[in-house]
């Protein structure tokens, strides 16, 4: 089967109500905390992508049972290190840098080796930030140059510990914080400011962590051993994906859009805040609280005048996965847009930043390098007319989604490889764009 698309049109206005695929973020979170809850767990509304599926495989292979029956998976927990592990379990975390590093603070009490493997992709990626935390508790930890395959091995002798987070990254706090909850005393976790839904989760299972809040950053206080029982969670929108409809519609003629029940949780809310800035007017409406998470409808309206940005670098955290679509509107605003500090792009499922620049400068983008620090030299006319294919990205989903709406704004013929991509977080990506409309073959 053709694994490509085509797209030779761009898209006609538009006035619609959609929704986006579930949280990614929460929906692995989610299964990983119900595994360890006390009880049978049901979360609805579960993003069912291959990050996801890979994540209820692992449970699965690790002896936690569940079950779908309508929109609802029932996960059956038997408590904090309930798990129940054969022999030379080898966990396959496919594409999915959030369950390998997640998974392994859950394992640091297993009395049986496991190994993890991932594919391609995920296998460059760096895991030295989570294997030096996880050998301070006292865990056994076997790896090639910081690299998957990892052998685990876990101990009856876990300490405290506490530790500087100096990245701004979401999938190492959270490592630290599921190691903490197996291990005896207090750990604390100093922290740069990154997303927060461990935390908030936690603290609707009431579990004992306190949050101390920093100049710039968090100091997390956890007590470990505390059981918690199951719990009912409802996964919302994620912002991630309804970022490529927001761009869609700001960089069309004449459209307006609600996205509803988008997670707006501020550790994720870089992109509206950049794209504001730009001129964008993106509206947050009938904003409300869910289990600690903030809930929203996004509206947008087509822009035509957007300008250039100056781009705090204390917003990179909160916008990390959506410089790719950023970038594009920047290439679309008047003025020189300037963005610093991006070298963690580089550390995604691609090396993302590296990608960016070859994308802008293939559609006629000026981008000025110097390090990981970009430049982005604006062209508010820019219309293409060229044949582009898009090809050779490892696989990542956001280089996909990036392409289509590039080809969808900005005109050209497109053939864009690789379309299997959107499986790792939004499936129904391209059904979603052509109920709005959009001629996609």
């Amino acid at each position: 089967m053709k694994n490509h698309i085509f797209i030779k049109n761009k898209i006609n206005n538009f006035n619609e109500k959609i929704k986006v695929s579930s949280d990614k973020s929460i929906s692995i979170r989610s299964i990983l905390l119900a595994s360890q809850s006390v009880g049978i767990s049901k979360i609805s509304n579960l993003l069912e992508s291959e990050d996801v599926l890979n994540t209820l495989k692992t449970i699965k292979k690790l002896g936690i049972n569940y079950y779908k029956k309508r929109n609802i998976y029932n996960i059956e927990g038997y408590g904090l290190n309930g798990f129940n592990i054969k022999k030379k379990t080898i966990i396959n975390c496919g594409n999915s840098g959030t369950l390998a590093r997640l998974i392994l603070g859950l394992l640091v009490k297993t009395k049986k080796k496991i190994k993890l493997i991932g594919d391609k992709s995920l296998s460059k990626r760096d895991f030295s930030r989570v294997i030096k935390p996880l050998r301070m508790f006292g865990a056994n930890i076997k790896s090639y140059k910081n690299m998957l395959p990892i052998e685990i091995l876990g101990s009856d002798f876990l300490r405290p510990v506490t530790y500087n987070e100096k990245i701004g990254s979401a999938q190492v706090k959270s490592c630290i914080i599921l190691c903490a909850l197996n291990t005896p005393g207090t750990s604390i976790i100093n922290a740069e400011i990154s997303r927060n839904h461990t935390e908030l989760m936690l603290k609707f299972l009431k579990y004992p962590i306190k949050i101390k809040k920093k100049k710039k950053f968090d100091q997390i206080f956890i007590n470990g051993l505390h059981q918690f029982k199951a719990f009912e969670y409802d996964v919302p929108g994620d912002i991630s994906s309804a970022s490529f409809f927001i761009v869609l519609t700001l960089l069309s003629k004449q459209s307006q859009i609600i996205i509803e029940n988008v997670n707006i949780n501020k550790s994720r809310l870089g992109i509206v805040s950049i794209l504001n800035k730009m001129g964008a007017g993106i509206q947050l409406k009938k904003r409300r609280t869910y289990n600690g998470e903030e809930i929203a409808d996004i509206y947008v309206k087509s822009k035509r005048n957007l300008t250039a940005i100056n781009c705090p670098s204390k917003l990179n955290s909160s916008a990390i996965d959506e410089f790719l679509i950023i970038f594009l509107v920047a290439a679309k605003a008047k003025g020189i847009s300037r963005f610093k500090n991006l070298g963690e792009m580089n550390k995604k499922e691609s090396k993302r930043l590296d990608i960016a620049i070859k994308f802008l400068e293939l559609i006629g983008i000026k981008v000025e390098r110097f390090q990981n620090d970009i430049n982005i030299y604006g062209r508010p006319n820019l219309i293409l007319s060229k044949n582009f294919e898009i090809k050779n990205f490892l696989k990542d989903h956001r280089v996909f989604f990036l392409s289509c709406i590039a080809a969808l704004t900005l005109g050209g013929k497109w053939k864009i490889n690789d379309k299997d991509s959107i499986n790792t977080s939004f499936p129904d990506f391209l059904k979603t764009l052509k109920n709005l409309g959009a001629q996609i073959n």
